[in-house]
This record gives structure tokens, sequence and C-alpha cells, in this order.
């Protein structure tokens, strides 16, 4: 039996490396899903060649690209490695794939993959833009019904009926606000502030890097480094860049 192409969704790259990875069995597709509750199983990026690398037996080829959020690998097997072949360092291409999971690494399998230019990746930002701004629609209805429901199969199956939500959606967003609630109410800016004095190596540490770092979900990283700021506890030497006074 065919079956329908997934539709392909433009995509930030840290909302696939970042996204919860579900894997299905059978005919039907694994995917993930972002932290703003999209569910993105072929995705479209748009980035910078930062690294490419081949086998020597040119059965395994990768690029990672970069768009300024985060970086993935694109991964390619056997002959479909020639893909990548006229493709180097420092050109912007766009990537349309499947997401794969391997090791707890979210990376994706290329379809289509063409060199393009700043203004196509323009376009490709408002597109993004115009689904997060639909997907925080859909976070805003789970968190306004979350606690109306003792029963997690119970608040799946209304959001189904009232706003067609995707079961697999509620839940993984469900548990991720339970859990995003535990970490707002512990306190870790302790934990944030021995992160970049373990990490500074003399002219601070890149957002970016804490981030990854500190394994924290995203709103609550934001705050505490908000926190810090605010408190003079922390200043940034230059934009994006964290030092503790």
């Amino acid at each position: 039996m065919e079956t329908l192409r997934q539709t392909t969704i433009p995509s930030r790259i840290i909302d696939i490396t970042k996204g919860k990875f579900i894997r299905k069995e059978g005919m039907e597709p694994s995917f993930v899903i972002t932290n703003y509750s999209q569910k993105i199983s072929r995705t479209k990026i748009v980035g910078t060649i930062v690294d490419k690398f081949t086998r020597e037996d040119t059965n395994y080829s990768s690029i990672t690209v970069d768009d300024d959020t985060d970086s993935i690998q694109v991964r390619t097997f056997g002959d479909d490695t020639s893909l990548l072949d006229n493709f180097e360092t420092g050109d912007m291409v766009f990537v349309i794939g499947k997401v794969r999971e391997y090791n707890d690494q979210n990376y994706i399998i290329p379809e289509v993959i063409k060199k393009t230019e700043p203004n196509y990746e323009s376009l490709h930002k408002l597109e993004i833009l115009k689904n997060l701004l639909e997907q925080k629609k859909t976070l805003k209805i789970i968190e306004k019904h979350k606690d109306n429901f003792a029963d997690l199969e119970e608040l799946k199956k209304f959001l189904k009926k009232k706003y067609n939500i995707d079961e697999d959606i509620t839940e993984t967003i469900s548990v991720s606000l339970d859990k995003k609630q535990e970490a707002k109410e512990k306190d870790y800016k302790p934990f944030v502030i021995k992160k970049i004095e373990e990490t500074d190596k003399g002219d601070g540490v890149g957002i970016k890097i804490l981030f990854e770092e500190c394994k924290l979900p995203e709103n609550v990283f934001e705050e505490v480094v908000n926190e810090l700021l605010s408190d003079g506890i922390c200043y940034e030497p230059k934009p994006g860049v964290l030092r503790v006074v």
C-alpha cells in the first residue's frame, strides 16, 4: 500500500535538534514534536554548511548546516552520498528531508538539497514565523485546558474532538509543561553561575554554548539569564556573551 508523502514543514534547526523524537513502527512515520507543539516528520531548513565529512569507503557522507539557531547533520548513505558531491563548506543551502534520530541526536536524511541565496533565507524565516504563531495558539489551548482534566487520556480526547489537536502532541506538551513547572519552582541560578565559571576561558561564554551546557528548558534558561543580568551577578562584555562579575 502506497503511503502519502508527509507535509514539508519549514523549520528552525533548533526546533529539530531540541524537539522530542517519537519513533513509530510500521508504515506510520516517526517525527519530532517541537517546544511549540509542532509535529514534524518531513522538514525544510535553510542555512550555511559549516562542515563536510566523507568516509574513506564513500558509503557515508554528511554536511553540518547552521542557521544561527543551531546546527544539524544532514546524512547520506550508499548511493545517496552523491547528493552532497557539489557542496562545500560556506555554501548556503536549503534542504528538504526526513527527520531521523540516532544515539539521542536528531538529524536529517535529505531528499532535496540545493544552493540558495540570502533572499530565500528571508522568505524561509517568514514561513517559520507564520507557523510558530499558529503553533503558539495550540500551546495556549493545551495550557488553558490541561488543569481541567485529572486524566491525560480524557484531555487528549477532549482536545482532539474540540480543536482537532493530535493526541501525540497533547501528551508530549502536557508532560513538557509539567517538567517546566517543576523547573520554575527550583532556583537554577547557582547551577548556571557554576556552568559559566567552568566554561569561561577568559573572554566570557556564548549564550548559545551555555544553553547547550546547562540542558535546561529554553524558557527556564532565558528567565535565569535575565535574572542574573538584572541582579548584576553577570554582565555581557559583548552581545551574546556572559561573564560573572
